[in-house]
């Protein structure tokens, strides 16, 4: 079985897709953390993110695995060194690149291939159009830069307000204007409106709607 869990910046599909998961005894993958290994990769090999050529040579040839929340490349841990503040405006850009989305596309779809809960941008519309299941989650952009905030907060960094508003903004506008695998919710896709439900309320209704599914079947 197939679940495409899409939406946009600090809408809780990671978080809810990674409960939905457990419930339902599938794999989990962030599909997000394998654009910000790649962005982490590039920066450090010295890599111009403008050099779209240069950046789908390293998607190409870059391994990765995931195990919940935690990623490798090539047999590297990369998870604690994704989230660096410096790679916000790179990462938007490196995700457009037409040949780096077509390189990750294909592991995330052999990552897939026994049954996964995928979350993502491109999950429903891209990735796995016949996905057995697909949801898309929104979120106003306040709460998106509360949440934000307050993931950027555990990690024990300090958080500028109205940088994060706008790095929140530019990144959705980013996604959703990209000429390749824009953010946009599958035609036949549920969508979930999250800003008044807690992960384990958007967690059970995604549940509800999958169970329903199968003895409709």
């Amino acid at each position: 079985m197939i679940i495409a869990i899409d939406g946009g910046v600090a809408t809780g599909k990671s978080a809810v897709g990674k409960r939905v998961a457990e419930r339902l005894g599938l794999l989990f993958v962030d599909s997000g953390l394998m654009y910000r290994a790649i962005t982490r990769l590039a920066s450090e090999r010295g890599i111009d993110p403008g050099d779209a050529e240069a950046v789908t040579r390293l998607a190409q040839s870059v391994d990765l695995r995931m195990d919940g929340d935690r990623i490798w490349a090539d047999g590297v841990e990369l998870t604690e060194r994704i989230y660096d503040a410096d790679f916000a405006e790179a990462l938007p850009q490196i995700s457009a690149i037409p040949g780096v989305r077509e390189a990750l596309v294909a592991q995330q779809r052999r990552m897939g291939q026994d049954g996964v809960v995928m979350a993502g941008r491109d999950i429903g519309t891209v990735v796995f159009p016949n996905a057995d299941f697909k949801f898309f989650l929104t979120a106003s952009l306040d709460e998106k830069v509360r949440r934000r905030a307050t993931q950027y907060e555990r990690r024990g960094e300090r958080v500028d307000s109205e940088a994060m508003r706008r790095e929140v903004e530019a990144r959705d506008r980013v996604d959703t204007e990209r000429a390749v695998a824009p953010l946009r919710p599958a035609p036949d896709a549920i969508v979930i409106g999250t800003d008044n439900l807690d992960v384990d309320e958007v967690v059970d209704e995604i549940v509800h709607h999958v169970e329903q599914g199968r003895r409709t079947r």
